[in-house]
């Protein structure tokens, strides 16, 4: 096989509400961070461990809208998308890198807001192209 693959499959919950950034031109950028959560018992001690990753999930455009309006702190959610790594310079001029996952598509597994009779068709992707990003 040649080539290579970047996907990535997250099931977590929201640590914080989604925080949106609109463009002139209508599009928009959502972002929350993702925790997920892996637990074991040491042997030696019977002591159950859990260790926790965050994430930085990035939606764009209808899908972030839907994810603002439906999911907040504490919901749990499935994303799939891919890796992507940012960088930038800092007020003080050092470089600054930022490892994001872009979503492609989610599914609501659990939410506190109402959701309709009708809720959005999940898995959802977004209607953008990568052309599309104002950035």
């Amino acid at each position: 096989m040649s080539g290579s693959l970047n996907k990535v499959m997250l099931i977590g919950h929201l640590g914080d509400d989604i925080k949106m950034h609109y463009f002139e031109g209508g599009g928009a950028i959502g972002r929350f961070p993702l925790a997920t959560n892996e637990t074991y018992t040491k042997k030696a001690t019977g002591e159950k461990v859990t260790n926790t990753d965050w994430h930085n999930i990035v939606l764009r455009n209808k899908a972030a809208e839907i994810c603002e309006k439906y999911l907040s702190k504490g919901d749990r959610v499935y994303v799939e998308g891919k890796i992507k790594t940012r960088k930038w310079q800092a007020e003080d001029g050092t470089d600054r890198y930022s490892t994001e996952i872009n979503v492609d598509e989610f599914t609501f597994l659990s939410t506190k807001k109402s959701v309709p009779d009708a809720p959005p068709p999940t898995p959802t992707k977004p209607p953008f192209k990568e052309d599309d990003l104002p950035f």
